[in-house]
């Protein structure tokens, strides 16, 4: 077994943590993790990327080759497309649906969207609103990580307690935010495999 993750957003948005608790979640889990970063300038929404591999056995490398990733995850809708030519044909991309504009020729978001939905496989979450409802605009990346763990190789009760181990050394409120948020995503993307299942649509 490997999965082969690529982890896309903004400065800011947190994508490293996600990095951090779905790789300790994997470890908990008895399988072999290695990263690579790609640090953006975070307080002027520079580019964030990390490259993340999981497998039972011996992992080769830190970097993902390109059309070899088995996930993306993103954290903004047109990060999303920047990193495209690294997803395999059979991958799945996990999306938030809201846009950081942080260059001035962003395109139409819209445009952008309908270019997500071109690919075999993919969920678009509207994660702003569902951190929201979690109980902190911030949790967006919890909530993605609950929007990619049916496509990860963890069990989602071991990623949930990663989430409360690493939060609530800060905070049990804000662990519990946290696993709100992680809840909420996993529903939302599960909602979505039903609906594709049932031939409504890939991303519902």
């Amino acid at each position: 077994m490997k999965k082969d993750i690529i982890l896309a957003g903004v400065g800011g948005q947190g994508v490293l943590s996600i990095a951090a608790i779905i790789a300790r979640a994997a470890v908990a889990e008895g399988l072999a993790v290695r990263q690579s970063e790609v640090h953006g300038m975070a307080q002027r929404g520079g580019a964030v990327l990390a490259h993340l591999r999981i497998s039972d056995g011996v992992i080769p490398s830190d970097l993902i080759p390109r059309g070899g990733a088995d996930l993306i995850v993103s954290m903004e809708v047109l990060e999303s497309l920047r990193y495209a030519q690294w997803l395999s044909p059979q991958g799945v991309l996990v999306t938030s649906a809201e846009p950081v504009v942080n260059i001035p020729d962003y395109p139409e978001v819209a445009a952008v969207i309908r270019v997500i939905k071109r690919f075999p496989v993919y969920r678009l979450i509207e994660a702003a609103g569902l951190a929201r409802e979690a109980g902190h605009p911030r949790s967006v990346n919890m909530v993605m990580v609950g929007a990619s763990s049916p496509f990860l190789p963890v069990k989602p009760e071991i990623l949930e307690n990663a989430i409360g181990d690493v939060f609530g050394a800060k905070d049990p409120v804000l662990a519990e935010v946290n696993r709100r948020a992680f809840r909420l995503g996993r529903e939302a993307a599960s909602r979505q495999n039903q609906e594709a299942a049932a031939g409504k649509g890939n991303a519902g």
